[in-house]
């Protein structure tokens, strides 16, 4: 059974930095793309990163430039470390394979960004 845990977050101020943890257990991530999505109150899940199976990135334009999608293959671990965070950044996120979203959603872990 395929299971995605994610860890990491926290309550931060503007231009802090954090990373999150992805482990997943029953799959090998390195067979798979995988990206971090989040998904703030009220909004609907965005997809804000995603790691082909070539290393190749890709982010969106909310993120570019601040976060940074990685994988540890030796780990089973996708990351994302974020920097010079945000209010606007304040969410739930997760980690899934992009985009058919083959794997059920883990507990996500929550991000807030506050003064």
């Amino acid at each position: 059974q395929v299971q995605l845990v994610e860890s990491g977050g926290g309550l931060v101020q503007p231009g802090e930095s954090l990373r999150l943890s992805c482990v997943a257990s029953g799959i090998t991530l390195s067979a798979y793309a995988m990206g971090w999505y989040r998904q703030a109150p009220g909004k609907q899940r965005e997809l804000v990163a995603r790691i082909f199976i070539s290393g190749s990135t890709n982010y969106a334009d909310s993120v570019k430039g601040r976060f940074t999608i990685s994988r540890d293959n030796a780990k089973n671990t996708v990351y994302l470390q974020m920097n010079s965070l945000k209010p606007e950044d304040t969410a739930v996120y997760y980690c899934n394979q992009p985009p058919q979203v083959l794997f059920k959603w883990g507990q996500g872990t929550q991000v807030t960004v506050s003064s």
